[in-house]
């Protein structure tokens, strides 16, 4: 297993405090909110690979289990992980590994990356309404209503945004040397 390295570690950080500005960002529509931390995510998959993004996202969850506040809303604390949205705070870390990968194994190509993206916040979902359902006790069609359905339009528009901003901030750090070409 390769060791961080410096780099590594300071990019990891930097994406880490990205997520810990852009989470507490949110919308309180429902019991789940709009939060921009997946639109950090999406951005971080573009500069880190998976390894090195998914250790950001836990170190954001980290941060915020010990009482930060970076969660939606500026709440922080165990409280909030064992809530109704627990679920989707747990399912970062497999969004984080899936969007890198794909933009990994693609070579950033705008077309898999996206597809990778969805692939990844159908999984986000996928933990999040379950945990909604336990946590809540509803059943499948609610949790869908609250849970996915409002937030499909604008996780696309942030995948499309991030894309864009991703390839081309991706693009501007390889130009500058600071981005090794594994990534």
């Amino acid at each position: 297993m390769k060791k961080l390295t410096i780099y590594s570690m300071a990019t990891c950080a930097i994406m880490a405090a990205l997520m810990c500005v852009l989470g507490p960002l949110s919308i309180p529509i429902g019991p789940i909110p709009i939060s921009l931390l997946t639109l950090a995510i999406y951005l971080a998959a573009f500069v880190l690979g998976p390894k090195e993004c998914t250790i950001s996202v836990l170190i954001y969850i980290l941060l915020g289990a010990a009482g930060l506040p970076v969660f939606s809303g500026a709440a922080g604390g165990l409280a909030k992980l064992a809530g109704p949205t627990g679920g989707y705070i747990v399912g970062y870390l497999f969004l984080a590994f899936i969007c890198s990968m794909f933009v990994k194994k693609s070579n950033a190509n705008i077309i898999l990356s996206v597809v990778g993206m969805i692939v990844a916040t159908a999984v986000l979902y996928a933990f999040g309404t379950a945990w909604f359902m336990i946590e809540m006790k509803t059943d499948l069609v609610s949790s869908l209503t609250m849970c996915v359905f409002p937030f499909i339009p604008g996780d696309f528009a942030k995948i499309v945004a991030a894309t864009l901003i991703g390839k081309a901030l991706r693009v501007a750090l390889t130009k500058a040397n600071l981005l090794p070409e594994n990534k």
